[in-house]
């Protein structure tokens, strides 16, 4: 494989690919449709390869600040669910038919974190339409699968492309591709790659094979920690009517007046849930290998009892009052019931959940967050009428 560098991101003058007539060993009739290619005018294409399967969009490994843009707004769940490129055929460099095709998942942060890796590399890749869904997701969900690949190769012609028959996947997509099938029915091979993008290079330069510690998925503090955001914006919405509701609530009986109470204990109301939250979504992730527990509701109703009890401490309250202990008595079963439940959210974004696993979970974890979570608030209101 040549190794040239990488151009500018500047858009290009169109590179003339030589006109290659593919094997014909293959008699499934791949190729002879007309090829659905990518469009040419998406902002991150910076010019184009000509092919005999037509023009191919031809990236760059460099990323532009629209794209580390696009990557800050997608954390954070801005345009998260349409954060896609166009599916099928791009060229990466300069490559020729005898160049490796890589395979990815459409999804605008996946593929811009393979083709970033590749600096000095000649390839193609193939972007399958998993519906803007990043790989590990989409091979669970099937959209990254045998029968999209197989659609993806005839429809972007690759065997006209290149001259051999082989397809690096993906070690996270393996689960919704069966590569005898893929080979049965178009001809191409199929190598799982390592699971990180940026291990491509070393496995390639070593003969496309892949070392132990490429196998292996790690879920390190990084790993978690870019996935808070999009944990915070999820509890935005409900949080935009709970904590009002908290502070109003917080105005009734007390030994002040209504507006006086609400300031008092209402805005405490408010701290109190916020600080479930960011216990739920931001200490959780980031402590998860360290707390007690297997299941992640476990960890989190222990983060929870310890988030109450520093809630409650810096509150500095008088407990010798009955309303005082009924209300502390309330935050400690509503705060660990909050932060349990969104630790458990978080088992869709771990590594080492099963599906079966967080099914049996929440089938206790979840009646039992309610439970507290009512049992609190109610507990909560009662305090408020004595008080």
């Amino acid at each position: 494989m040549n190794q040239t560098d990488q151009p500018s991101c500047q858009k290009e003058e169109t590179i003339v690919f030589p006109i290659y007539s593919g094997s014909a060993c293959c008699s499934s009739g791949i190729g002879e449709a007309q090829p659905d290619r990518p469009r040419l005018d998406q902002d991150f294409v910076i010019g184009s390869v000509s092919t005999p399967a037509g023009s191919v969009p031809r990236v760059s490994s460099q990323l532009e600040w629209r794209d580390h843009w696009g990557t800050v707004k997608a954390r954070w769940g801005v345009g998260r669910m349409d954060y896609a490129v166009d599916p099928g055929l791009y060229a990466l460099g300069n490559p020729d038919r005898e160049s490796p095709v890589l395979v990815s998942a459409n999804y605008k942060m996946s593929f811009d974190e393979l083709r970033s890796a590749l600096p000095g590399r000649d390839l193609w890749i193939l972007a399958l339409d998993t519906k803007g869904i990043n790989v590990w997701c989409a091979a669970g969900k099937g959209t990254f699968g045998t029968e999209e690949l197989v659609q993806r190769i005839e429809s972007s012609g690759l065997n006209q492309v290149v001259s051999h028959r082989s397809l690096i996947l993906p070690q996270l997509g393996a689960p919704g591709v069966a590569a005898h099938t893929v080979k049965t029915r178009s001809g191409f091979g199929v190598r799982f790659g390592p699971i990180n993008a940026r291990d491509l290079p070393a496995y390639m330069d070593a003969g496309f094979e892949a070392t132990s510690e490429m196998r292996l998925k790690t879920f390190a503090l990084r790993e978690r920690a870019v996935l808070i955001p999009v944990e915070l914006v999820e509890t935005i919405k409900p949080s935009l009517i709970i904590a009002p509701v908290l502070f109003l609530l917080g105005g009734i009986g007390g030994p002040a007046g209504f507006w006086a109470n609400a300031l008092n204990d209402g805005s405490f109301a408010v701290l109190a849930f916020l600080s479930a939250i960011v216990g739920g979504a931001v200490i959780h992730p980031l402590l998860l290998p360290h707390l007690p527990g297997r299941a992640f509701s476990a960890k989190g109703l222990w983060l929870g009892a310890a988030v109450a009890l520093a809630v409650l401490f810096l509150q500095g309250s008088d407990w010798s009052t009955w309303a005082a202990r009924f209300g502390a008595l309330a935050w400690l079963l509503i705060i660990p019931a909050v932060t349990a439940y969104l630790a458990m959210n978080f088992t869709g974004c771990s590594t080492y959940t099963s599906l079966s696993g967080v099914k049996r979970e929440m089938q206790w974890a979840l009646p039992l967050e309610i439970g507290m979570g009512v049992s609190g608030f109610a507990i909560w209101i009662a305090s408020r009428a004595i008080a």
